[in-house]
């Protein structure tokens, strides 16, 4: 199985070089590259989609820092909403740094990934002596590299684990997935696809069934534009269209992303995939979920305090030039919603398979067991 899919994301060049995106929003019509060479132009791709995806955007947030210092060290900053060092002022770069990693946190509010590689980012700069601009360069791109390779591995990892996990379904199973989270939204090979590129790799032969994802469609244009990258059979279909295909029997298995998961198990993801959860218990067909423990978050007792993004209302009623309700209809527009534990069979992750999903199973799975 290859793929000529280009890379979401790569750097290039040394501690003052560019990050390159592929820019997600232009699929699958064309793959067009943005170049970003300032923190602010990070900060956009982020917020506009550009660049989504939990793991993904946590890599790109990291070279966002990098990109910060470089412009501040050139009387650049990049931030001008957060932070200016007044003229003649005494250079500490890790301000620019500490300024970058607050800024970028703004950009979007439910993929604990973020918070998760700017806090990596905002050590690494700590580190540093605060005087010293290129050792605190070279410093950041090592940190920068280290979130983005370490990605890599961990969908590998996550891909593994779950082939295993999924090893019985039989040839020809119908596996549906919900939203987008395969090489486009990670710094490797994606999770809930990573799992069904790795059983491909294994000989499996394997159907599946792609929810469109609305409002904006990730499902649509990009998890069946990676699918059929790769050569893999697949069919499209609209959201409601998921409890039909489970009630016919042409779902054996449920697999999707996640973006932030709490102590006790309950995940937030792309919103309709507590709808897909629901409809799979109902029809007994097993719900899983890949995402790394970075997208853990232990402060969270439950799915409840997940902050939830509320997003644009053109997202839903127009779709590209076109009108799709009337102009003053209100409009309610959740980006993501929680399903509960009790609802998901296994999460699988780079470390192995949390199932059952339980507090005590989490805090395992994360290093952090209790007794």
């Amino acid at each position: 199985m290859t793929t000529t899919q280009p890379p979401t994301l790569r750097w290039e060049g040394g501690a003052d070089g560019t990050l390159v995106l592929l820019d997600q929003t232009r699929l699958p019509g064309e793959a067009v590259e943005l170049r970003c060479r300032t923190v602010e132009e990070v900060w956009q791709a982020i917020q506009r989609l550009a660049v989504r995806g939990a793991p993904a955007i946590g890599v790109a947030a990291a070279y966002g820092v990098v990109l910060a210092v470089r412009a501040g060290a050139t009387n650049h900053t990049g931030l001008p909403r957060l932070h200016h060092r007044a003229e003649g002022a005494e250079a500490n770069w890790r301000d620019d740094a500490f300024a970058a990693c607050d800024y970028l946190a703004t950009s979007r509010p439910t993929a604990v990934n973020l918070f998760w590689a700017l806090e990596r980012m905002r050590r690494a700069a700590q580190e540093s002596a605060a005087g010293a601009v290129e050792q605190l360069k070279e410093r950041l791109l090592a940190e920068a590299r280290a979130i983005h390779e370490e990605d890599r591995q961990m969908c590998a990892a996550i891909g593994r684990h779950g082939a295993d996990l999924l090893a019985a379904l039989p040839a020809g199973a119908g596996v549906l997935t919900h939203c987008n989270a395969g090489a486009l939204a990670t710094g490797g090979d994606g999770t809930a696809l990573a799992v069904i590129f790795e059983l491909v790799r294994r000989g499996k032969r394997l159907h599946v069934w792609v929810d469109e994802t609305r409002p904006l469609l990730q499902g649509a244009r990009l998890t069946a534009w990676e699918l059929s990258q790769r050569g893999i059979d697949c069919t499209l279909i609209c959201d409601s269209m998921a409890a039909q295909v489970m009630r016919q029997g042409r779902v054996q298995a449920v697999i999707t992303g996640a973006d932030r998961i709490a102590a006790n198990g309950d995940s937030a993801n792309k919103i309709g995939t507590y709808g897909v959860a629901v409809l799979a218990k109902a029809h007994g067909v097993p719900f899983h979920i890949a995402a790394p423990t970075s997208t853990f978050d232990l402060s969270l007792a439950d799915g409840a305090a997940i902050p939830i993004e509320e997003r644009g209302r053109d997202e839903i009623v127009r779709l590209g030039d076109s009108r799709l309700a009337p102009p003053d209809v209100a409009v309610y527009n959740p980006a993501f919603d929680v399903t509960p534990a009790e609802l998901i069979r296994a999460i699988v992750t780079e470390r192995g398979v949390v199932s059952p999903v339980t507090a005590e199973a989490v805090r395992a799975a994360t290093g952090q067991a209790t007794g």
